[in-house]
């Protein structure tokens, strides 16, 4: 019976990207393994796989009856709906340690590092197998997604280390340009509706029974969501709306300056001074330095619904 090999709802690069790269691992040592899907490949995960010539894993949404491996989270919230019937017999993540529960023993792989594929790399490291050149292609871009291009306040020496060994094996010379090429690929939203927007990098978290949607969009230019950006607003109130949730948020990213615009709409309407000590004018405001939504942008909230 193989394992499920699957990250989180609405997935991004080291979601998909580090299903991949575990279930070639899995493998490799004798445990049979399926690497899936919850959702569509972002424009930048599809870059990536194209990249290294990649089919994007398989969509299942299901997993009742079934062994899974789950990758880069560890939230109820961002499972599959039916996680609660299947048997998770490991996880790799990089996040905090969410809500799920299990009834059997498990593997356990969590690093406070920037990316799920530097504890994966690890694994690797571990079991001394040999990481594929395009395994290795696809598992450098995740790191350097995840950590901005080494940018984020997540980003440790180790994922460093591994960016740099990644990409000796699959031959990139320039890992940073690739790192550009990614983002402006992110920065790309012509013709793109503001759902789909709003969805590429979105996750809920359960705050002390509040749901609180938190969406991300990083860009080497925030002037390119000068047109759309009452859209967008518009947008994250629907969503707020048709999930019942308590607030939805939306990090407009600028890695270039280093800092966030943070659009909200909350039936809290100084959650924003109350979680970041910064009040937000007509639901937006700006946050020097903000590049997390893992490390800086959840924790305090996590606090304010404490």
């Amino acid at each position: 019976m193989s394992i499920y090999v699957v990250g989180h709802k609405i997935p991004d690069s080291d979601s998909i990207c580090g299903a991949i790269a575990l279930a070639y691992l899995k493998n490799q040592i004798g445990e049979p393994a399926i690497a899936t899907r919850l959702g569509e490949p972002s424009p930048e995960t599809q870059f990536i796989l194209d990249k290294f010539d990649f089919e994007a894993p398989e969509l299942k949404l299901s997993y009742a009856g079934e062994q899974v491996y789950i990758v880069d989270h560890s939230e109820v919230t961002q499972a599959p709906d039916d996680i609660a019937e299947a048997t998770i017999v490991g996880i790799v993540d990089h996040h905090k340690l969410g809500d799920l529960t299990t009834s059997t023993p498990l593997e356990c792989w969590i690093r406070p590092v920037g990316c799920s594929n530097t504890v994966i790399k690890m694994m690797y490291d571990f079991y001394n197998v040999e990481i594929p050149k395009d395994i290795a292609g696809i598992m450098m871009c995740a790191i350097l997604s995840d950590t901005v291009i080494f940018k984020s306040p997540t980003c440790t020496t180790a994922d460093i280390r591994c960016v740099e060994a990644l990409a000796e094996i699959a031959g990139i010379e320039d890992f940073k340009a690739v790192g550009m090429e990614m983002f402006n690929v992110k920065s790309d939203v012509k013709g793109a509706k503001p759902r789909e927007l709003v969805m590429r990098d979105f996750k809920d978290f359960n705050m002390n029974d509040n749901l609180i949607g938190i969406g991300q969009l990083e860009v080497v230019d925030l002037s390119v969501f000068d047109d759309i950006k009452a859209d967008l607003e518009a947008d994250i109130a629907a969503l707020k709306e048709e999930g019942n949730r308590h607030t939805v948020m939306l990090l407009l990213t600028d890695i270039m300056k280093e800092g966030s615009e943070l659009l909200v709409v909350s039936d809290d309407a100084d959650l924003s001074k109350k979680a970041y000590k910064i009040a937000s004018e007509n639901g937006r405001s700006w946050l020097p330095g903000v590049l997390s939504r893992k490390k800086q942008v959840v924790p305090p909230l996590q606090e304010v619904f404490a």
